[in-house]
Protein backbone atom coordinates (compact mmCIF):
# COMPACT_ATOMS: atom_id res chain seq x y z
CA UNK A 1 0.00 0.00 0.00
CA UNK A 2 1.61 3.25 -1.11
CA UNK A 3 1.66 6.28 1.11
CA UNK A 4 -0.24 9.38 0.07
CA UNK A 5 3.12 11.07 -0.41
CA UNK A 6 4.30 8.40 -2.85
CA UNK A 7 1.02 8.47 -4.81
CA UNK A 8 1.62 12.14 -5.56
CA UNK A 9 4.41 11.00 -7.84
CA UNK A 10 2.80 7.81 -9.14
CA UNK A 11 0.65 9.70 -11.64
CA UNK A 12 3.75 10.89 -13.48
CA UNK A 13 4.55 7.35 -14.64
CA UNK A 14 1.25 7.30 -16.57
CA UNK A 15 2.08 10.53 -18.40
CA UNK A 16 3.81 10.54 -21.79
CA UNK A 17 7.30 12.00 -21.44
CA UNK A 18 6.47 14.81 -23.86
CA UNK A 19 3.41 15.86 -21.88
CA UNK A 20 3.26 19.52 -20.86
CA UNK A 21 4.32 20.26 -17.31
CA UNK A 22 1.29 20.02 -15.01
CA UNK A 23 0.24 23.03 -13.01
CA UNK A 24 1.59 22.62 -9.51
CA UNK A 25 -0.90 24.23 -7.18
CA UNK A 26 1.01 24.08 -3.93
CA UNK A 27 -0.32 23.12 -0.50
CA UNK A 28 2.25 23.18 2.28
CA UNK A 29 5.08 23.25 -0.25
CA UNK A 30 3.99 20.06 -2.08
CA UNK A 31 2.31 19.92 -5.50
CA UNK A 32 -1.30 18.71 -5.48
CA UNK A 33 -1.53 17.77 -9.16
CA UNK A 34 -0.64 14.08 -8.66
CA UNK A 35 -3.04 12.86 -6.02
CA UNK A 36 -4.64 10.26 -8.27
CA UNK A 37 -4.19 6.78 -6.76
CA UNK A 38 -2.17 4.91 -9.40
CA UNK A 39 -0.27 1.74 -8.58
CA UNK A 40 3.34 1.91 -9.80
CA UNK A 41 4.00 -1.44 -11.47
CA UNK A 42 6.96 -2.71 -13.46
CA UNK A 43 5.05 -2.08 -16.68
CA UNK A 44 4.02 1.51 -15.91
CA UNK A 45 7.45 2.39 -14.55
CA UNK A 46 9.19 0.76 -17.52
CA UNK A 47 6.98 2.65 -19.96
CA UNK A 48 7.84 5.94 -18.29
CA UNK A 49 11.54 5.32 -17.60
CA UNK A 50 12.30 3.86 -21.02
CA UNK A 51 10.36 6.71 -22.58
CA UNK A 52 12.79 9.27 -21.21
CA UNK A 53 15.03 10.81 -23.89
CA UNK A 54 18.22 8.87 -24.50
CA UNK A 55 21.45 10.39 -23.23
CA UNK A 56 23.94 11.75 -25.75
CA UNK A 57 27.06 10.40 -24.02
CA UNK A 58 29.52 12.36 -26.18
CA UNK A 59 27.62 15.60 -25.70
CA UNK A 60 27.21 15.04 -21.95
CA UNK A 61 30.92 14.38 -21.41
CA UNK A 62 31.92 17.30 -23.62
CA UNK A 63 29.63 19.65 -21.71
CA UNK A 64 30.98 18.45 -18.35
CA UNK A 65 34.58 18.80 -19.55
CA UNK A 66 33.91 22.30 -20.93
CA UNK A 67 32.41 23.52 -17.66
CA UNK A 68 35.40 22.05 -15.81
CA UNK A 69 37.75 24.48 -17.57
CA UNK A 70 36.12 27.62 -16.13
CA UNK A 71 38.67 29.73 -14.25
CA UNK A 72 37.87 31.01 -10.75
CA UNK A 73 39.42 34.29 -9.56
CA UNK A 74 40.73 34.87 -6.04
CA UNK A 75 37.60 36.40 -4.48
CA UNK A 76 35.31 33.89 -6.13
CA UNK A 77 37.67 31.08 -5.13
CA UNK A 78 37.51 32.11 -1.47
CA UNK A 79 33.71 32.07 -1.65
CA UNK A 80 33.73 28.71 -3.44
CA UNK A 81 36.04 27.14 -0.83
CA UNK A 82 33.84 28.22 2.07
CA UNK A 83 30.74 27.08 0.20
CA UNK A 84 32.32 23.70 -0.52
CA UNK A 85 33.35 23.25 3.13
CA UNK A 86 29.78 23.95 4.20
CA UNK A 87 28.56 21.26 1.76
CA UNK A 88 30.79 18.41 2.94
CA UNK A 89 29.29 15.32 4.52
CA UNK A 90 32.41 14.38 6.49
CA UNK A 91 32.39 10.61 6.26
CA UNK A 92 33.86 7.58 7.96
CA UNK A 93 32.46 4.23 6.89
CA UNK A 94 35.05 1.65 7.87
CA UNK A 95 34.87 -1.55 9.85
CA UNK A 96 37.60 -0.19 12.10
CA UNK A 97 35.61 2.92 13.13
CA UNK A 98 35.78 3.53 16.87
CA UNK A 99 33.83 5.91 19.12
CA UNK A 100 37.00 7.95 19.52
CA UNK A 101 37.42 8.34 15.77
CA UNK A 102 33.79 9.38 15.37
CA UNK A 103 34.06 11.93 18.21
CA UNK A 104 37.18 13.39 16.60
CA UNK A 105 35.42 13.58 13.24
CA UNK A 106 32.45 15.31 14.86
CA UNK A 107 34.73 17.88 16.48
CA UNK A 108 36.37 18.52 13.11
CA UNK A 109 33.00 18.91 11.41
CA UNK A 110 31.96 21.59 13.92
CA UNK A 111 35.31 23.45 13.80
CA UNK A 112 37.20 22.31 10.69
CA UNK A 113 40.07 24.72 11.42
CA UNK A 114 40.40 25.31 15.19
CA UNK A 115 42.87 28.14 14.52
CA UNK A 116 40.30 30.09 12.48
CA UNK A 117 36.77 30.17 13.83
CA UNK A 118 35.55 31.95 10.68
CA UNK A 119 35.81 28.61 8.87
CA UNK A 120 32.29 27.32 8.26
CA UNK A 121 31.15 24.03 9.75
CA UNK A 122 30.54 21.10 7.44
CA UNK A 123 27.01 20.07 6.54
CA UNK A 124 27.02 16.70 8.26
CA UNK A 125 28.93 13.76 9.66
CA UNK A 126 28.09 10.46 7.96
CA UNK A 127 28.53 7.19 9.89
CA UNK A 128 27.14 3.68 10.28
CA UNK A 129 23.93 3.31 12.35
CA UNK A 130 25.73 2.00 15.45
CA UNK A 131 27.82 5.20 15.57
CA UNK A 132 24.93 7.65 15.23
CA UNK A 133 24.49 8.28 18.97
CA UNK A 134 28.22 8.97 19.35
CA UNK A 135 28.22 11.35 16.40
CA UNK A 136 25.08 13.08 17.65
CA UNK A 137 26.72 13.82 21.01
CA UNK A 138 29.87 15.05 19.29
CA UNK A 139 28.05 17.70 17.22
CA UNK A 140 25.43 18.66 19.82
CA UNK A 141 24.59 22.36 19.82
CA UNK A 142 25.95 22.95 16.31
CA UNK A 143 24.39 23.16 12.86
CA UNK A 144 26.08 19.91 11.80
CA UNK A 145 23.65 17.12 10.91
CA UNK A 146 24.22 13.43 11.51
CA UNK A 147 23.71 11.24 8.46
CA UNK A 148 23.67 7.47 8.57
CA UNK A 149 24.03 4.95 5.78
CA UNK A 150 21.41 2.23 5.88
CA UNK A 151 19.60 -0.55 3.98
CA UNK A 152 22.54 -2.97 4.10
CA UNK A 153 25.11 -0.46 2.86
CA UNK A 154 27.04 -0.75 0.56
CA UNK A 155 25.68 -3.81 -1.28
CA UNK A 156 22.00 -3.33 -0.48
CA UNK A 157 21.51 -7.10 -0.50
CA UNK A 158 19.23 -7.90 2.41
CA UNK A 159 15.51 -8.57 3.00
CA UNK A 160 13.38 -5.44 3.23
CA UNK A 161 12.63 -6.13 6.90
CA UNK A 162 16.36 -6.02 7.67
CA UNK A 163 16.77 -2.83 5.65
CA UNK A 164 13.94 -1.08 7.47
CA UNK A 165 15.29 -2.22 10.83
CA UNK A 166 18.62 -0.67 9.81
CA UNK A 167 16.83 2.63 9.10
CA UNK A 168 14.83 2.56 12.35
CA UNK A 169 17.96 1.92 14.41
CA UNK A 170 19.64 4.98 12.90
CA UNK A 171 16.61 7.23 13.35
CA UNK A 172 16.01 6.05 16.92
CA UNK A 173 19.64 6.95 17.68
CA UNK A 174 19.06 10.48 16.38
CA UNK A 175 20.00 10.48 12.68
CA UNK A 176 18.89 13.60 10.82
CA UNK A 177 19.48 12.06 7.40
CA UNK A 178 19.42 8.55 5.94
CA UNK A 179 21.62 7.54 2.99
CA UNK A 180 20.05 4.38 1.54
CA UNK A 181 21.38 2.20 -1.27
CA UNK A 182 19.12 0.79 -3.95
CA UNK A 183 19.12 -2.85 -5.00
CA UNK A 184 21.16 -2.48 -8.18
CA UNK A 185 20.54 -6.09 -9.15
CA UNK A 186 16.78 -5.53 -9.11
CA UNK A 187 17.12 -2.29 -11.08
CA UNK A 188 19.37 -3.83 -13.75
CA UNK A 189 16.98 -6.79 -14.06
CA UNK A 190 14.14 -4.35 -14.78
CA UNK A 191 12.35 -4.93 -11.48
CA UNK A 192 11.63 -1.23 -11.13
CA UNK A 193 8.60 -1.64 -8.89
CA UNK A 194 10.69 -3.52 -6.30
CA UNK A 195 13.21 -0.66 -6.18
CA UNK A 196 10.42 1.90 -6.08
CA UNK A 197 8.59 0.11 -3.26
CA UNK A 198 11.75 -0.14 -1.16
CA UNK A 199 12.43 3.59 -1.51
CA UNK A 200 8.81 4.36 -0.59
CA UNK A 201 9.05 2.09 2.45
CA UNK A 202 12.29 3.71 3.62
CA UNK A 203 10.80 7.17 3.07
CA UNK A 204 7.78 6.23 5.16
CA UNK A 205 10.08 4.91 7.90
CA UNK A 206 12.00 8.20 7.88
CA UNK A 207 8.74 10.09 8.33
CA UNK A 208 9.39 13.69 9.29
CA UNK A 209 12.44 12.75 11.36
CA UNK A 210 15.03 12.42 8.62
CA UNK A 211 15.67 13.46 5.03
CA UNK A 212 16.30 10.61 2.61
CA UNK A 213 19.26 10.39 0.23
CA UNK A 214 19.00 7.59 -2.34
CA UNK A 215 22.32 6.13 -3.55
CA UNK A 216 22.37 4.62 -7.05
CA UNK A 217 25.98 3.36 -7.21
CA UNK A 218 26.33 4.88 -10.67
CA UNK A 219 29.55 2.97 -11.36
CA UNK A 220 27.49 -0.25 -11.41
CA UNK A 221 24.63 1.03 -13.57
CA UNK A 222 26.73 0.71 -16.76
CA UNK A 223 25.05 3.39 -18.91
CA UNK A 224 24.07 7.03 -18.70
CA UNK A 225 20.53 6.03 -19.70
CA UNK A 226 20.34 3.87 -16.58
CA UNK A 227 21.60 6.73 -14.42
CA UNK A 228 18.88 9.00 -15.82
CA UNK A 229 16.25 6.30 -15.22
CA UNK A 230 17.47 5.67 -11.67
CA UNK A 231 17.37 9.40 -10.96
CA UNK A 232 13.74 9.68 -12.01
CA UNK A 233 12.79 6.47 -10.23
CA UNK A 234 14.31 7.73 -6.97
CA UNK A 235 12.56 11.08 -7.25
CA UNK A 236 9.21 9.50 -8.16
CA UNK A 237 9.46 7.39 -4.99
CA UNK A 238 10.07 10.42 -2.76
CA UNK A 239 13.86 10.89 -2.45
CA UNK A 240 14.92 14.18 -0.87
CA UNK A 241 18.38 13.75 -2.41
CA UNK A 242 19.78 11.59 -5.18
CA UNK A 243 23.35 10.44 -4.64
CA UNK A 244 25.88 8.99 -7.06
CA UNK A 245 27.86 6.45 -5.10
CA UNK A 246 28.84 4.64 -1.94
CA UNK A 247 32.54 5.36 -2.47
CA UNK A 248 33.16 1.62 -2.23
CA UNK A 249 33.49 0.78 -5.95
CA UNK A 250 36.03 1.67 -8.66
CA UNK A 251 33.94 4.34 -10.43
CA UNK A 252 32.22 6.89 -8.20
CA UNK A 253 31.18 10.50 -8.78
CA UNK A 254 32.28 12.02 -12.08
CA UNK A 255 31.47 15.42 -13.59
CA UNK A 256 29.44 13.70 -16.33
CA UNK A 257 27.24 11.52 -14.14
CA UNK A 258 26.70 14.41 -11.71
CA UNK A 259 25.76 16.74 -14.59
CA UNK A 260 23.21 14.16 -15.74
CA UNK A 261 21.68 13.95 -12.27
CA UNK A 262 21.57 17.75 -12.00
CA UNK A 263 19.67 17.86 -15.28
CA UNK A 264 17.26 15.28 -13.88
CA UNK A 265 16.46 17.29 -10.72
CA UNK A 266 16.06 20.43 -12.83
CA UNK A 267 13.57 18.71 -15.13
CA UNK A 268 11.78 17.04 -12.22
CA UNK A 269 11.18 20.39 -10.54
CA UNK A 270 9.92 21.82 -13.84
CA UNK A 271 7.33 19.00 -14.04
CA UNK A 272 6.33 18.69 -10.39
CA UNK A 273 7.38 21.82 -8.53
CA UNK A 274 9.37 19.62 -6.13
CA UNK A 275 13.05 20.38 -5.57
CA UNK A 276 15.40 17.44 -4.93
CA UNK A 277 19.03 17.64 -3.82
CA UNK A 278 22.11 16.05 -5.40
CA UNK A 279 25.09 14.46 -3.66
CA UNK A 280 28.16 13.33 -5.63
CA UNK A 281 30.26 11.01 -3.49
CA UNK A 282 33.56 9.20 -3.83
CA UNK A 283 36.68 10.32 -5.64
CA UNK A 284 36.32 14.08 -5.00
CA UNK A 285 39.59 14.83 -3.22
CA UNK A 286 40.86 18.29 -4.15
CA UNK A 287 39.65 21.88 -4.08
CA UNK A 288 39.98 21.95 -7.86
CA UNK A 289 37.62 18.98 -8.10
CA UNK A 290 35.09 20.60 -5.76
CA UNK A 291 35.10 23.88 -7.69
CA UNK A 292 34.40 22.00 -10.94
CA UNK A 293 31.33 20.45 -9.36
CA UNK A 294 30.13 23.82 -8.03
CA UNK A 295 30.42 25.25 -11.55
CA UNK A 296 28.28 22.35 -12.80
CA UNK A 297 25.65 23.22 -10.21
CA UNK A 298 25.67 26.94 -11.00
CA UNK A 299 25.49 26.46 -14.76
CA UNK A 300 22.94 23.64 -14.77
CA UNK A 301 20.44 24.29 -11.98
CA UNK A 302 21.49 27.71 -10.69
CA UNK A 303 21.66 29.41 -7.33
CA UNK A 304 18.65 27.57 -5.92
CA UNK A 305 20.91 24.53 -5.45
CA UNK A 306 24.03 26.40 -4.27
CA UNK A 307 23.27 25.66 -0.64
CA UNK A 308 24.02 22.66 1.57
CA UNK A 309 20.30 21.98 1.91
CA UNK A 310 20.33 20.97 -1.77
CA UNK A 311 23.89 19.99 -2.66
CA UNK A 312 26.46 17.94 -0.76
CA UNK A 313 29.87 16.37 -1.25
CA UNK A 314 30.28 12.88 0.15
CA UNK A 315 33.94 12.97 1.10
CA UNK A 316 36.57 12.34 3.71
CA UNK A 317 39.89 13.65 2.35
CA UNK A 318 38.37 16.61 0.44
CA UNK A 319 38.01 18.74 3.57
CA UNK A 320 41.75 18.67 4.28
CA UNK A 321 42.61 20.07 0.85
CA UNK A 322 39.91 22.73 1.13
CA UNK A 323 41.40 23.82 4.47
CA UNK A 324 44.94 23.97 3.08
CA UNK A 325 43.77 26.05 0.11
CA UNK A 326 41.82 28.33 2.45
CA UNK A 327 44.92 28.85 4.58
CA UNK A 328 46.95 29.58 1.42
CA UNK A 329 44.52 32.35 0.42
CA UNK A 330 44.69 33.85 3.93
CA UNK A 331 48.46 33.67 4.49
CA UNK A 332 49.98 33.48 1.01
CA UNK A 333 51.68 30.16 1.72
CA UNK A 334 50.78 26.52 2.05
CA UNK A 335 50.66 25.27 5.61
CA UNK A 336 51.14 21.65 4.56
CA UNK A 337 49.24 18.53 5.55
CA UNK A 338 50.68 18.52 9.09
CA UNK A 339 48.47 21.51 9.88
CA UNK A 340 45.24 19.63 9.34
CA UNK A 341 44.05 16.54 11.14
CA UNK A 342 44.47 13.18 9.51
CA UNK A 343 41.08 11.43 9.30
Amino acid sequence: MYSRYARRYARLVTMPTNAPSPTAERVGGTPTHALQDVTASDSTLRRFLHGLPGVDAVGLEARAASLGTRSIKTTAKAYAIDLAISMVDLTTLEGADTPGKVRALGAKAVHPDPTDRTTPATAAVCVYPDMVATAKAAVAGSSVKVASVATAFPAGRAPIAVKLADVREAIDAGADEIDMVIDRGAFLAGHYAKVYEEIVAVKETCGTSARLKVIFETGELSTYDNIRRASWLGMLAGADFIKTSTGKVAVNATPANTLLMLEAVRDFRAQTGVQVGVKPAGGIRTTKDAVKFLVLVNETVGEDWLDNHWFRFGASSLLNDLLMQRQKLATGRYSGPDYVTVD
